[in-house]
């Protein structure tokens, strides 16, 4: 949808909207725009240039900065013929507002671009929350309207051909730099519609950044290295918002250059920097309800795509199945996540989401199946101070009776809190050496020797 297009709709719902045409009835949330009349002009005057020449040579994709100057210029001249007197600090609000509503994310753009909030909540239009180094507190952000809220979801969704509304009231999507965007829209969510959005940096956090923020240490991040090259399976466990994602981009960047990677994700967030890299994202049904394709359909297909590694973003129900396979028949070295609070939660995870999978299967023989496939689990916690930790690195041994068998190769242990209320504690080893060492020596790959001593 072009500029002229997405201005004029908006301009459209806005004019029925203010006439009552189905719009269903908002309460006030917060105080009146003094501005909404001169930013309605300044709207109107922004579609005739589009329309002139003023904005002939231009299109979609079109430099962002000169885009921003055009449109500065234009709000600028309409301000210069108000009678009213407007300071200079509201000027350039109502600049920066009219181009975050033009052509960015409206009201949460600067959000967007604020590197210091990694996640954004709109409660409704008059609620927006932000997380900042881990904590929740309330933004001065709000919107007009659910319409206003609506309009800022079409611009995230239509772009990547899905699509929100009453019959589709729940999507998954992305924003151009990556970061995760989940929407709820009324009649599922009572407060009007509710979108969460995960922010990913540009610049994909490294392994010397996760040292530094003391989610692992210096010895952790070189023995997952080492798993890594070894081409061992590995799986990333731990709860929402514990940094799974981060992790397990840190892990995909270990892979050697000379490999050809297949990813598989929901919505396409992993960053990798290798060359050889194939990208296969998830599609939702269109509005017939057909044409899905799965991340269970891309896992099986990528089979045939000649991997050295498979990366699945996240395993969440029957693709489980058709992930262990994988790992069990030659494609070793393959990463994924799960959502588990240790690692043996971990395994009974992956039991039921291979039962979702359809297949009658004993117990035992998927258990067999697991203990065979997985080598390596890394679990990772959000702790109460809002960091990210991982806590346990468990090797999945093998099979004793029924029962999988697993050892911890390395433990976070938890001192206390410091004075600032900072959770103090380290990551040590256990003592135990992993049986797969083996696999390191074949490799080529040395460790240290007293990386394994408490």
């Amino acid at each position: 949808m072009s500029l002229l297009e997405r201005l004029q709709k908006e301009k459209d719902t806005e004019t029925a909207d203010n006439k009552g045409i189905k719009q269903k009835k908002v309460q006030a949330v917060h105080k009146e725009d003094p501005y909404a009349a001169i930013k309605a002009k300044i709207h109107s005057r922004i579609i005739e240039e589009i329309k002139s020449d003023a904005f002939k040579e231009m299109d979609e994709g079109e430099e962002q900065e000169k885009l921003e100057r055009e449109i500065a210029s234009i709000v600028e001249s309409v301000l210069n013929e108000e009678s009213t007197y407007i300071s200079k600090n509201d000027r350039q609000k109502i600049i920066s507002e009219v181009i975050d509503d033009s052509i960015g994310f409206g009201p949460i753009n600067p959000l967007i671009q604020d590197p210091s909030v990694s996640e954004i909540m709109v409660n409704g239009p008059g609620q927006v929350f932000v997380e900042k180094k881990g904590r929740l507190e309330l933004s001065d952000v709000t919107f007009k309207d659910d319409q206003h809220v609506m309009r800022v979801l079409e611009k995230i969704v239509a772009p990547l051909g899905r699509r929100i509304d009453e019959s589709s009231p729940m999507v998954d999507a992305r924003l151009p730099n990556g970061s995760r965007v989940n929407a709820v829209i009324p009649p599922l969510a009572l407060n009007g519609p509710t979108v969460t959005i995960r922010k990913f940096s540009e610049k994909p956090f490294t392994v010397k950044d996760l040292i530094n923020f003391g989610t692992l240490t210096p010895n952790i991040a070189m023995f997952i290295k080492a798993c890594v090259e070894a081409r061992l399976n590995i799986v990333v466990s731990g709860g929402t918002g514990s940094g799974k994602t981060t992790t397990l981009n840190v892990l995909s960047s270990f892979i050697p250059e000379d490999e050809r990677i297949v990813t598989v994700e929901d919505a396409a967030e992993l960053q990798l920097r290798q060359e050889h890299v194939v990208r296969l994202e998830t599609r939702p049904p269109n509005i017939e309800g057909k044409g899905a394709v799965t991340i269970r359909d891309l896992v099986r297909n990528c089979l045939r795509m000649r991997p050295d590694r498979i990366v699945v973003g996240e395993v969440r129900s029957g693709e489980a199945l058709d992930m262990l396979q994988a790992m069990n028949t030659g494609h070793d070295g393959s990463l994924t996540t799960g959502h588990a609070n240790t690692p043996r939660d971990m395994l009974s995870r992956l039991e039921t989401m291979v039962l979702m999978a359809g297949m009658e299967l004993p117990v035992k023989a998927i258990r067999e199946q697991i203990a065979s496939a997985v080598d390596l689990i890394i679990q990772q916690s959000r702790l109460k101070d809002g960091s990210r930790k991982i806590t346990h690195i468990t090797e999945v041994v093998g099979m004793e009776g029924d029962i999988i068998t697993l050892q911890d190769i390395f433990i976070y242990k938890q001192y206390g809190k410091d004075d600032k209320g900072r959770i103090s504690g380290e990551i040590i080893p256990t003592g135990i050496k992993p049986k797969f060492m083996e696999k390191f020596e074949a490799a080529g790959i040395t460790l240290p020797a007293d990386i394994f001593i408490p």
